[in-house]
């Protein structure tokens, strides 16, 4: 059975890139030739959008699958769209792991009971078709709201052991109000530390052989000086870093949620890389191999830690 946090951990090791490139399509940001051809094809509708935002992406992943272990794509920037936009998320990650990525969704998913079930079924696991168990949108790993508790991360949890599948719990996140709920005292800790112990317990029976539970941890690059403390809580939790570069993020500012030899951290760069040909001001029929640069450089920024 394969193993998440293994094959991450084994992915980020090979290409010696603890780097990952966030899938967040924004239509006004595509290049307007693979507009133009998708509204040939579909008129000015949905499915136009669809098409041209998979276009988009397959020229990404074409970029950077030899050189960067996983991609995340927000599901929000497709489900936008409806069924079709939807439809291009199942797309994409099943093209991402056809070019030997790894995929994590990123659907922030929490719920309780059966709703649960569904959500961890229909992102990560099987699906019931007419008695035949059918993967559906198949992540290899999904970001989740830990704020409901223990219940809502059970069923998700089962499919990672099941399925050989990841999570990512929000412990840390990177947006501004963050404070009004995360940096709040509770005894004699913070919100996020008391999470941070309850994710740890969660991923306690599912640490691979490279010393990594499939039940990691988000922790944003604009908290760094919480960030070390978060590390500790969790020795065995791959950490997923969103925050660096167009958020303000640096190197430096990520490096507290690393172990000391360098591993257990991957982090996000969305904007910063798949839109690299709009600040770099070249040709937009260049965005992939921009993207591709940009992807270099953040790797060579990372590795200068260590």
């Amino acid at each position: 059975m394969k193993h998440f946090g293994d094959q991450l951990s084994y992915r980020i090791k090979e290409l010696q890139n603890p780097s990952m490139v966030g899938l967040d399509p924004r239509l006004k940001d595509i290049p307007s030739y693979l507009k133009d051809e998708a509204i040939n094809q579909f008129g000015k509708t949905p499915e136009a959008v669809a098409a041209a935002i998979l276009m988009f992406n397959r020229g990404l992943i074409d970029a950077i699958f030899d050189i960067v272990p996983a991609v995340k794509p927000q599901i929000a920037f497709y489900e936008q769209y409806g069924h079709a936009g939807l439809k291009a998320y199942e797309d994409t990650i099943a093209y991402a792991q056809k070019k030997g990525m790894l995929v994590i969704g990123d659907a922030k998913r929490g719920d309780i009971g059966s709703t649960a079930e569904a959500y961890a079924d229909g992102h990560l696991g099987m699906v019931d078709v007419f008695g035949a168990p059918t993967p559906m949108m198949n992540a290899d790993a999904l970001t989740v709201n830990p704020y409901l508790g223990t219940d809502s991360i059970a069923p998700f949890t089962k499919v990672c052991k099941e399925q050989g599948k990841g999570i990512f719990a929000l412990v840390r996140t990177s947006n501004e109000s963050a404070d009004e709920i995360q940096g709040q005292p509770v005894g004699d800790q913070m919100m996020d530390e008391l999470v941070a112990g309850l994710v740890e317990g969660w991923g306690r029976d599912l640490i691979g052989e490279s010393g990594y539970s499939s039940v990691g941890a988000v922790v944003g690059a604009t908290y760094p000086e919480d960030a070390h403390n978060l590390r500790l809580l969790m020795p065995n939790q791959i950490i997923l870093v969103p925050g660096y570069g167009a958020q303000g993020g640096t190197a430096e500012d990520v490096k507290p949620n690393f172990h000391e030899n360098g591993t257990g951290a991957i982090v996000n760069s969305s904007r910063g890389i798949i839109f690299a040909y709009l600040k770099d001001k070249v040709n937009e029929r260049a965005y992939a191999d921009a993207a591709r640069n940009a992807a270099l450089r953040m790797k060579d920024d990372l590795n200068r830690l260590f």
